[in-house]
């Protein structure tokens, strides 16, 4: 890269649907320990909050009222971009996932295609995808385009040439590398599917589990920007379970710092992301 280097857009990923509180009590589950987790994410250097949220008995959940007091609570804490996850759990129904936008997130997850998942199938035929992208642009939300395998870049190509640029007019997209039937967390992998990508497109990269920091440090000396949490890994290192969201940014800080791409601010990203802004009670 020539010139000035790009700041390194750090998204945080604190709790998805898949991981018990009893197997990591860091992993926040409540309103306020979502909260607190933004808040110490935010002060090492996140700029975007992924969000899942859970219930009362700490179950996976897309109950509307928790969604949106989710993201009230967020914005009123944070200056971080909030987006909400439309992929829920793998036995979320369609409906369910569409609505979720109902809560006027600034951002929200869109995968490009159906893929296992672990034992499990992520299901996401072309027609609910065509439909979450035309009601994210109604709504005036930023779609992120979640990646898991080549065939799903092509998929987000043939969307953009069917329907268009995406509401803030920014194709942004997240290469989640790792998952067991997805493309694995190599180096590799990740240049095959940023070579494919629409021109233009900014680009995050997840590796999940051990692939961490690999996926990492490959898509920083590649341009790209991290999303890192304990949705995607439990382990700092070898034998040492991770302690909370926040040492995990502070340590995608330090790499992107590192690769002299320090992290964005909120600013920043709002910026790159051309969100709508919906702070203060700018939108209701």
């Amino acid at each position: 890269m020539g010139g000035v280097a790009t700041p390194t857009l750090i998204t945080v990923a604190p709790t998805g649907a898949e991981t018990a509180k009893a197997d990591a009590p860091g992993l926040p589950v409540t309103l306020d320990e979502l909260v607190e987790a933004a808040k110490a994410c935010e002060a090492s250097g996140a700029a975007l909050i992924h969000l899942h949220i859970r219930d009362a008995q700490a179950r996976p959940t897309l109950e509307p009222g928790l969604l949106a007091a989710s993201v009230a609570a967020v914005r009123e804490a944070t200056d971080l971009v909030v987006q909400l996850s439309t992929g829920g759990a793998v036995t979320d129904p369609y409906d369910a996932r569409l609505a979720v936008l109902d809560a006027l997130p600034d951002s929200c997850s869109l995968t490009c295609g159906t893929v296992n998942f672990g034992p499990d199938v992520f299901m996401n035929p072309w027609g609910f995808i065509v439909e979450l992208f035309r009601r994210s642009h109604q709504l005036e939300i930023v779609p992120e385009f979640e990646l898991f395998d080549l065939g799903h870049v092509a998929t987000l190509r043939r969307l953009l040439e069917s329907e268009g640029l995406p509401f803030g007019g920014q194709i942004h997209c997240d290469l989640v590398l790792g998952v067991p039937g997805g493309a694995p967390g190599t180096a590799e992998s990740l240049l095959a599917m940023v070579a494919m990508l629409p021109q233009g497109a900014s680009w995050s990269a997840t590796g999940v589990g051990r692939t961490t920091l690999p996926v990492a440090l490959a898509a920083l000396s590649s341009g790209g920007h991290l999303r890192v949490g304990m949705e995607d890994t439990l382990t700092f290192s070898p034998g040492r379970p991770v302690r909370d969201n926040a040492e995990l940014v502070a340590r995608a800080a330090s790499l992107a710092t590192l690769a002299l791409r320090p992290p964005m601010t909120t600013g920043e990203a709002r910026a790159l992301l051309n969100v709508k802004d919906r702070r203060n009670g700018a939108d209701g």
